[in-house]
């Protein structure tokens, strides 16, 4: 009998707290699905103000704020004249937390496209001065082409018209002009070969 009692002991024992844990959890699904219905909508508007329309983001400090509501719920949940306050002020902190780290981290709010366009100023400077370098080895007449079709962006016409010469001859020294100004960077280490 003795051998009995023990094994039934031994397992009424541990699914008592089981049993406290899940229904504490339960509890605590509840009050945060009454956070979402009472306060929610609140919530993410006074994030977005202050993250300055940002709904997406606003939604998401929202789920960071029902997340820490649902690990405080016992506590939160016996003092229900202080929740509102509570749940606006850690809105508040979540916000001023996402400030601080896009001022920390900002490219990490740029978009992936945008990238490419922000690069080493030095590594732009070294190359800007590698190519003015090598325009000055060409002669005159493709340093008029290059200038006119590549930075001015003018069109074969409007080139030949300025230069007053036939639309065939600008092309065939932008032909050669391009291919006098890579085979300079080439010499200068700038292009690979």
């Amino acid at each position: 009998m003795n051998g009995t009692m023990k094994a039934g002991t031994a397992t009424l024992a541990p699914s008592r707290p089981h049993l406290r844990h899940v229904a504490s959890e339960t509890d605590h699904d509840a009050f945060v699905r009454d956070i979402y219905e009472q306060y929610g909508p609140l919530l993410v508007r006074y994030a977005a103000r202050l993250l300055e329309g940002d709904w997406h983001r606003a939604e998401d400090i929202l789920q960071e704020t029902a997340a820490r509501a649902w690990k405080h719920a016992p506590f939160l949940s016996t003092r229900s004249e202080h929740i509102r306050p509570w749940l606006f002020t850690v809105v508040r902190n979540l916000v001023i937390d996402h400030h601080r780290a896009r001022q920390i981290r900002p490219l990490d709010l740029m978009a992936v496209e945008d990238l490419n366009t922000f690069w080493d100023a030095t590594e732009s400077t070294i190359t800007s001065h590698a190519v003015l370098e090598a325009l000055r080895e060409l002669k005159e007449q493709h340093r008029a082409v290059i200038r006119l079709m590549y930075y001015l962006e003018c069109s074969v016409a409007q080139a030949a018209e300025h230069l007053g010469i036939p639309p065939g001859t600008v092309k065939s020294r932008a032909f050669y002009a391009v291919r006098a100004l890579r085979k300079a960077l080439e010499r200068q280490g700038v292009l690979g070969i």
